[in-house]
């Protein structure tokens, strides 16, 4: 039985495969007796039986190899090379992965295309086991496709592994697998829980998610939505939120806003019959705004063709980093939110083809670039570009267990069971993962430059905006 260190990942993980492999060897090795004649043919027969097996099986992933790919990855796919680019010197020691430990909530080890993991402690809410779900449903996606690897992971808001830390060539960071990360972080950001379901708000795995906000998309037109920016969330997560409620509509004030502050504990009482994800895009505007870190409602109100405006963020996930301003979104200002929030909402009103083209390029690239099967091949490429930089050769760990999905599913209940079933890949995938780009800091540079005179534009305009009222023009 291998050990586990925790009593609850005992419950969803642990199963006894040690004894009935210890008793195969056992009779191997205490066999005696010679090999007859009939022995011998059998063991012939089963090798040219196996060899035969192994070309058709050749044949096989050469036919798999020739089919289309789904084109060049997405522009989000080049901060690969920039999240790794930390170690791309000095390769990745044991030794730095043992150092990212001091934060982490559990060590994940892909060997011969299975899952092992070893749990250290736990996360908020089940995180940590519908990360490792999604961990399990990607090397399903890709069998044998995944090379072995040994990595950290840390479900936590905020990065840990600061720059300024490791400013010394000769003292490498420790790589530490995160959801999110900062300008001044070393964190390697990866796709979060959510995309496999979060049962304790009821928000279904992505693929359906996708495909309800689709349809909610053609309930109300562009132009019939209301013409106010809305928001609905948590405000007490951190302050920033609770000086976005400050710009809320009153009887003295109108930022062209409606503010809502979301109580989870009513809904899940209610049966959570005023958060479905797909009924929230009958406003023309919808406001993204951090929480104590990035926030995963990011990718539910970008998948709305509402206008996403955009609070000025500290951090950042795996996918906004291909996305534009102007283009994708429209930028708020987060020093002067509701003055920065009214000219939005002015613009948009008095330019309503741009606004609204601006919502669907971004509700678009959602749909087309951080679909499902373009979250795996993210996956894919990360860990991929993360393996051939280890110096040392991954080891399954005495206290680990394999992830096997009978097994979770089965220590599941309620909606965390239903969400593993309904994101249980049952098949793999019939083509080959995109294209990753090559590591090109001119073409970063070049979209970074985008993006900077993006925002100078928006700045621009909403300063001779309020100058224009000012004057009473």
């Amino acid at each position: 039985m291998k050990r586990c260190p925790d009593k609850s990942l005992s419950d969803i993980l642990c199963y006894d495969s040690s004894s009935a492999l210890q008793a195969s060897r056992w009779r191997w090795r205490s066999s005696k007796k010679k090999p007859t004649f009939k022995i011998v043919a059998s063991l012939f027969f089963f090798f040219f039986f196996g060899i035969s097996v192994r070309l058709k099986w050749s044949t096989k992933l050469a036919i798999h190899a020739d089919r289309p790919r789904d084109a060049t990855c997405p522009q989000h796919f080049r901060w690969i090379h920039e999240d790794l680019r930390p170690w791309r010197e000095t390769g990745i020691t044991r030794e730095m992965v043992e150092g990212a430990r001091r934060t982490a909530h559990f060590r994940v080890v892909i060997m011969d295309g299975r899952v092992y993991v070893e749990k250290y402690r736990g996360s908020i809410q089940t995180r940590d086991l519908f990360t490792m779900w999604g961990l399990l449903q990607l090397v399903r996606w890709y069998p044998g496709k995944l090379p072995d690897l040994e990595l950290m992971f840390d479900c936590d808001d905020r990065p840990v592994v600061q720059s300024k830390d490791f400013l010394d060539p000769k003292v490498g960071p420790p790589p530490l697998f995160r959801y999110c990360s900062d300008d001044s972080s070393l964190d390697i950001v990866f796709p979060d829980w959510s995309f496999w379901g979060w049962g304790e708000i009821n928000i279904k795995p992505w693929r359906k998610v996708l495909e309800d906000i689709k349809e909610g998309n053609k309930r109300t037109k562009w132009k019939e939505r209301v013409a106010f920016a809305y928001w609905k969330g948590n405000p007490h997560v951190d302050p920033s939120r609770g000086d976005l409620l400050k710009c809320n509509l009153t009887q003295h004030q109108n930022w062209d806003t409606l503010l809502y502050a979301q109580d989870w504990d009513k809904e899940s009482k209610e049966g959570y019959k005023q958060s479905n994800l797909e009924d929230q895009c009958t406003h023309r505007y919808k406001i993204y705004i951090e929480g104590w870190a990035w926030s995963v409602s990011e990718k539910y109100i970008m998948s709305c063709d509402s206008i996403t405006l955009y609070v000025k963020p500290r951090f950042f996930d795996f996918f906004i980093r291909g996305m534009l301003p102007l283009q994708h979104f429209w930028p708020i200002n987060d020093r002067s939110k509701c003055s920065s929030l009214k000219f939005a909402v002015e613009w948009g009103n008095n330019h309503t083809n741009q606004a609204q083209a601006i919502g669907g390029e971004g509700s678009k690239y959602l749909q087309e670039n951080v679909k499902m099967e373009l979250v795996y091949d993210y996956m894919f490429h990360l860990l991929n570009e993360y393996s051939k930089l280890l110096k040392f050769r991954p080891l399954v760990p005495a206290g680990a267990v394999e992830l096997r999905p009978e097994t979770m599913i089965g220590a599941a209940e309620g909606l965390h069971k239903k969400f593993m079933e309904d994101s249980l890949e049952k098949s793999p995938n019939k083509a080959e993962p995109c294209d990753l780009p090559p590591h090109d800091p001119t073409a970063l540079r070049e979209f970074e430059n985008k993006k900077l005179n993006a925002l100078k534009q928006v700045e621009a305009w909403e300063k001779d905006y309020w100058e224009n009222e000012r004057k009473g023009n």
